[in-house]
C-alpha cells in the first residue's frame, strides 16, 4: 500500500495555540475550520474559525487530539500545506505555507493558486 500524502500539516505550536482557544471558548467549539474564499487583491484568502461541529461533506483531520475541517473546495487549493503558529516581537498569528500558491499580493493577505 502506498503512503499518501497529507492533505495538510499542522505544527505542534499551532495545535497547542488552537487547544488553547477552544478551551477558551464557550460554545465548546470541537475543532478548527480552515477555508480558502474569493478575495483580496490576488483573488483568494485564507480564513480560520472555530466551530462546533463538521458538515457532512467536510474532511476532517485530526492532528495530535485536534480536528481541522475542510470543505472540499478548499481542500483542492490547501493540499500538501502546513499551519504553523508564529510568535514574534513585530506580530503573532497563524501562518499557512501553502506549495500551490503562484504569487502572493504585496500585504501578503491574498493569493493566486
Amino acid at each position: 500500500m502506498m503512503q499518501q500524502q497529507k492533505l495538510i500539516t499542522i505544527t505542534d505550536k499551532a495545535v497547542k495555540k488552537v487547544k488553547e482557544f477552544l478551551a477558551n471558548e464557550e460554545t465548546k467549539a470541537a475543532g478548527l475550520r480552515v477555508y480558502v474564499a474569493g478575495g483580496g487583491c490576488s483573488g483568494l484568502t485564507y480564513g480560520m474559525a472555530l466551530e462546533e461541529a463538521p458538515s457532512e461533506e467536510d474532511i476532517v483531520i485530526e492532528e495530535s487530539g485536534m480536528k481541522v475541517f475542510l470543505d472540499p473546495a478548499s481542500a483542492k487549493y490547501m493540499k500538501g500545506s502546513s499551519i504553523d503558529y508564529i510568535e514574534t516581537l513585530e506580530a503573532s498569528g497563524f501562518k499557512i505555507n501553502n506549495p500551490n500558491v503562484v504569487s502572493t499580493c504585496a500585504c501578503g493577505h491574498s493569493f493566486q493558486a
